[in-house]
């Protein structure tokens, strides 16, 4: 059986759109399904919108999220180079080229600007130049006078205006379309340099690449791979072309709504696991609708025949879920690392940050959900009175302020403020007089923390905050009901 390979093959233009990286992982998750191999190739023909830094990006990005590629500009497998602007210097384009024409099925074209532009049509609304061929049958010895005079040429694809080409897609079935409606597209341009559809089907030829991953905007491009495969008499690869990403509004996915790029998705605070494990989400799922995947779980499960024609909705709300849960299984180091720099966008005082992250694991869905519930550790807020009423703890502002008299005491006797025994004293006093636990440590966190909502109870409130700080909060909290 052939051995699959499949590539990922980006414009270094920027950060990586959840799109393609869901192209990528596609394509990873097929070949590694099948025990293949995964190719990264640089395509940077289109030198115009090239960005500094942004191969470092792509790098970045699949080594983070855990796809790393066979072969590619680092990993030589035979089949370099596997950067499309080095293949230019390498000569390769032009080669194939040439090739086509000296088959018939490509040829120069020395039309000037001039002329190309008195070609131009509008079809609805949109200018296009439909070429007429003029330079399809220029004499042998006129074409060779122009390349001799260096007059600057494009090289041509010569494709019939009758008929019909078909493509197969694994997803679609086979589609076909008129001849008629195919240009004659620009397959070298004038700088030398290869047109991105002429790049691509003599790179993944040469590659050997089995199953080529592409959003469905491509479908349209399809037929053009297909005559350039029959022109040269190669095998095509088979097609997955992957539904749109739209946002919840059913838009395409924009900059403006933060969850365009792989970056945008980090620096708000979610977790590269949960981010691969979604993006795998949108367009195919499991059977078994599974919804936590590692990668490796992805790789067993993953079958490409399942992916969804219809458009697959970008849930922000889905995704912050996920990220919780992500969160919560985290290995302790690794959360400390993302937490610790939030906590400390709310906290300056020396108090035990781990401890204050650690209240927040299981409460947030982002990181940077953290800083706000735990401002009250730097600062008791200026709180109401009337939050110390609770009708269902049976609390109201008198039964406070008798349990925090009672109790104010027997903290300032306490030696041992670890979690442990501050527990094991106020829950002895509870005991003993028989109340319900709720009455008795409502009133002391509301007290400490000046809110009726907080990340832990009293007890690791207190311990936090250390015994000095705790008392005086309880004697600004005695203070408050007192005055009221």
């Amino acid at each position: 059986m052939e051995r699959i390979r499949t590539r990922y093959a980006p414009s270094p233009t920027g950060r990586m759109h959840v799109g393609n990286l869901r192209t990528a992982l596609y394509a990873y998750l097929i070949a590694k399904h099948a025990g293949g191999d995964f190719l990264l190739r640089i395509e940077d023909t289109d030198q115009e919108r090239q960005v500094e830094g942004a191969v470092d990006i792509i790098n970045r990005t699949l080594e983070k999220t855990g796809l790393i590629h066979d072969e590619g500009p680092d990993k030589d497998g035979g089949v370099g180079p596997y950067v499309q602007s080095e293949r230019v210097k390498a000569g390769i384009y032009m080669e194939y080229a040439k090739k086509l024409v000296e088959k018939g099925e490509a040829y120069y074209c020395f039309c000037s600007k001039e002329r190309l532009d008195s070609l131009k049509q509008v079809i609805d609304g949109k200018e296009i130049v439909a070429y007429d061929k003029h330079c399809l049958h220029l004499p042998k010895r006129e074409i060779e006078e122009n390349l001799a005079a260096g007059k600057p040429f494009v090289i041509r694809q010569n494709t019939p205006n009758e008929g019909t080409t078909t493509f197969t897609d694994a997803l679609y079935g086979d589609i076909t379309v008129n001849n008629a409606e195919l240009d004659d597209m620009i397959l070298i341009k004038s700088d030398g340099f290869p047109t991105y559809n002429f790049a691509n089907v003599v790179d993944d030829h040469l590659m050997g690449i089995t199953h080529v991953v592409r959003g469905n905007e491509y479908l349209s491009s399809a037929p053009k791979y297909t005559r350039l495969y029959q022109a040269f008499g190669w095998e095509e690869p088979e097609y997955v072309h992957c539904p749109l990403i739209t946002d919840e509004e059913h838009h395409k996915l924009s900059k403006r709504s933060g969850h365009s790029s792989y970056e945008d998705l980090i620096e708000q605070g979610f977790v590269d696991e949960a981010v691969v494990n979604y993006v795998a989400l949108l367009g195919w799922s499991p059977e078994d609708n599974q919804e936590i995947f590692t990668l490796e779980e992805l790789v067993k499960k993953f079958d490409y025949h399942k992916i969804n024609k219809s458009p697959a909705v970008f849930d922000m709300a889905k995704l912050r879920w996920m990220n919780s849960e992500y969160i919560k299984a985290m290995d302790p180091e690794k959360y400390y690392e993302r937490a610790i720099p939030e906590v400390k966008k709310a906290i300056s005082k020396p108090l035990d940050l781990k401890k204050i992250a650690d209240l927040m694991k299981s409460r947030i869905e982002v990181f940077p959900d953290i800083p706000e519930p735990i401002r009250f550790f730097e600062e008791l807020p200026d709180y109401d009175p009337a939050i110390y009423t609770h009708k269902k703890m049976k609390t109201d502002s008198a039964i406070s302020l008798a349990v925090l008299e009672k109790y104010l005491p027997l903290l300032e006797a306490q030696e041992d403020w670890s979690l442990e025994g501050l527990k094991a004293m106020i829950s002895g006093e509870i005991e003993k007089s028989g109340e319900k636990a709720g009455k008795i440590l409502w009133p002391l966190r509301i007290a400490v923390s000046g809110l009726a909502m907080t990340p832990g109870g009293a007890y690791e409130i207190m311990e936090i905050l250390g015994k000095d700080e705790s008392l005086a909060r309880i004697r600004k909290g005695i203070e408050k009901l007192t005055q009221q």
